[in-house]
């Protein structure tokens, strides 16, 4: 499965419905893995696991030289509903992690009321307020207030929230409606004193529309505020959706840390869904080393739930033996 639409302009009118189905689709099901297709602290502050800051700032060496104070291990959990093997994942692992949780399109807040203080009692945990690929099917103001009823449900069990996942992906919709949502939670949020993350669509020579190439669609289209204002700036990359490509990974923060000029960076989402690939891509992204004081790391491994739960699973001890290595 792509990890990203079609091309637009490649496909028939009768479509586009299809299209906004299938964005988001490198993610792929537990089915497709099975068939062989498919951290650390909040940098702010130390504390206890699951308080605001996090656990104490990881430090220490590993390939390629020390790992800042302010890294971010992370991953990302789309079916928290399979709670107990997840907590056990997560808090046998060697660094403190930060959990980026998915919330599901058709669920209610108070679904994950239960669930989101359990892992936020051993991880750090990002709210993903919605997944891309669904972005579309809601307007602003519904974006809005699910931001607000997630908010008030789970506000003190979050430590920092997702206000755009892969904001600049040609499939969300207009571009006026996209801003308007994204805006519209990033408000909301900063309104409650809570910290925010813009997730961006990394898509160097692999997009449709050249307006959405993520630095044209960034500097265009995020607000002076957001710019200056934002927490975690984070980078959305599957490379098998871009033939391949690597970036040159320090060049392109080096562009995002002059566009946001007060964010914290990192990579916000990876993975793939070919079975082979996986240990490499996980070993390739969880060791990046970027020369940036703001750079965080985050990685946030979007076949958590699938490739490293449970504990058992074979890509657990590649991300232990990772972790353990800095």
């Amino acid at each position: 499965m792509i990890g990203r639409p079609l091309p637009i302009a490649q496909l028939a009118l009768g479509t586009v419905l299809l299209i906004l189905s299938l964005a988001g689709c490198r993610r792929g099901s537990t089915a497709d893995d099975a068939a062989g297709g498919s951290g650390g602290p909040m940098p702010d502050a130390g504390g206890g696991p699951g308080g605001p800051g996090g656990s104490a700032p990881d430090a220490g060496g590993g390939p390629g030289g020390s790992v800042p104070g302010n890294r971010v291990w992370g991953v990302t959990i789309d079916n928290p509903f399979n709670l107990d093997p997840t907590l056990d994942s997560l808090a046998r692992l060697p660094r403190h992690m930060t959990a980026r949780v998915v919330f599901d399109e058709n669920q209610a807040a108070s679904s994950y009321v239960s669930l989101v203080p359990r892992i936020h009692a051993v991880a750090d945990v990002m709210g993903e307020i919605l997944d891309s690929q669904f972005v579309g099917r809601v307007t602003p103001a519904q974006y809005v207030a699910r931001t607000r009823e997630y908010l008030d449900a789970l506000g003190d069990n979050v430590d920092i929230w997702e206000v755009g996942n892969e904001i600049n992906g040609e499939w969300l919709g207009t571009t006026p409606d996209v801003v308007a949502k994204m805006k519209g939670a990033y408000d909301l949020v900063k309104a409650r004193g809570k910290r925010t993350a813009l997730t961006l669509y990394y898509n160097h020579d692999c997009f449709s529309a050249a307006d959405h190439e993520m630095f044209a669609w960034a500097g265009a289209n995020v607000p002076a505020d957001m710019k200056a204002g934002l927490d975690w700036v984070l980078v959305s990359y599957y490379e098998d959706d871009c033939n391949g490509y690597q970036p040159d990974w320090q060049a392109e923060f080096n562009r995002l840390a002059a566009m946001f000029p007060t964010a914290q960076l990192g990579i916000g989402e990876c993975g793939t869904v070919v079975q082979a690939r996986k240990a490499a891509y996980l070993t390739r992204y969880y060791s990046m080393r970027i020369e940036n004081p703001r750079y965080i790391g985050g990685y946030f491994w979007w076949y958590f739930s699938e490739d490293i739960v449970p504990r058992t699973s074979p890509l657990w001890a590649t991300l232990d033996a990772l972790l353990r290595s800095f």
